[in-house]
Parts: structure tokens; C-alpha cells; sequence
């Protein structure tokens, strides 16, 4: 089963070669309005990345736009031009210290395509959007065993 996540802070340093990211479960709906999108409690587990896709992130979340398009935008004006649209992410796995992701793209024939990613990338892809983060459960436990 897949737990919803949220992006929960993202740590640049410029002058190291990686990058670190980190999410948050998205505490579960009471029902009244409460909770639900709130990032208190829940797991949380960080991935490492790249400069380049850290500062790609850090852009959508700010909202800053580029006069050209950079990878992720290219990638996300062919899904559009396809006739797709994506609707999650999913970090489906975790594999000697490797997180591997999909781009949940529903085609323009209402099937949905799980297209093989990389984490960082497809959040940077799906941020601007507010495309919904998933990790399946045991990606989370495995995560948890592996942190320090």
C-alpha cells in the first residue's frame, strides 16, 4: 500500500556534491477539515540528489520561472503535447541505498502509464503542479532501517 508524502524541507549546499531532500507522511483527514496536508508526526526519511536537481526543486517551489525550457519542463510539455497529464509519483522502491520512482501519467486514453524515474526528478517534475507524493510501505520501513 502507498503512503501519502509531502515534500518537507529541502537542504542546498552549494559547495558539497549532494544535496538532500526529505518527506514527511501527510497526516491522515479527521473528517472535519483537520489534519490532512499537515506535516507533524508521520515518518519521514530523506533522499539524496543532485545539485543540479535540488536547484530545479528549490525553482518550482518558488515559483521562479526560466526564459528556456530545462529538462524537467521539456519532459512535462511532451507528456502535455502526448495528450497525458500527471497525476502521482510513487517511490516504489529501495534497493542498496537507491530510491526508484515513477511518473504515474494518465494517457490521453484514461490508462494510466507508470513511466521508471528517478525520485528527484520526478518531484522536481511534479511540484509546480502539487502532483501528489506516494511511497509504498515498505520503501518507508526499509528507509527507516537505513538511516543511521
Amino acid at each position: 500500500m502507498a503512503v501519502r508524502m509531502e515534500l518537507s524541507r529541502i537542504l542546498i549546499r552549494e559547495l558539497n556534491d549532494y544535496q538532500i531532500i526529505e518527506l514527511r507522511e501527510v497526516a491522515p483527514s479527521n473528517g472535519d477539515g483537520e489534519g490532512g496536508g499537515q506535516m507533524e508526526g508521520g515518518r519521514a526519511f530523506p533522499i539524496v540528489i543532485g545539485l543540479p536537481e535540488a536547484q530545479a526543486i528549490e525553482r518550482r517551489l518558488k515559483g521562479i520561472h526560466i526564459k528556456r525550457p530545462q529538462t524537467h519542463d521539456l519532459l512535462a510539455n511532451v507528456v502535455e503535447s502526448l495528450g497525458g497529464k500527471l497525476v502521482s509519483i510513487t517511490i516504489n522502491d529501495l534497493s542498496d541505498h537507491t530510491f526508484f520512482a515513477t511518473l504515474d501519467v494518465k494517457s490521453y486514453d484514461g490508462k494510466v502509464i507508470h513511466i521508471d524515474a528517478r525520485p528527484s526528478d520526478a518531484i522536481a517534475l511534479g511540484i509546480a503542479g502539487g502532483v501528489p507524493i506516494f511511497v509504498e510501505d515498505h520503501v518507508l520501513e526499509a528507509a527507516s532501517k537505513d538511516e543511521p
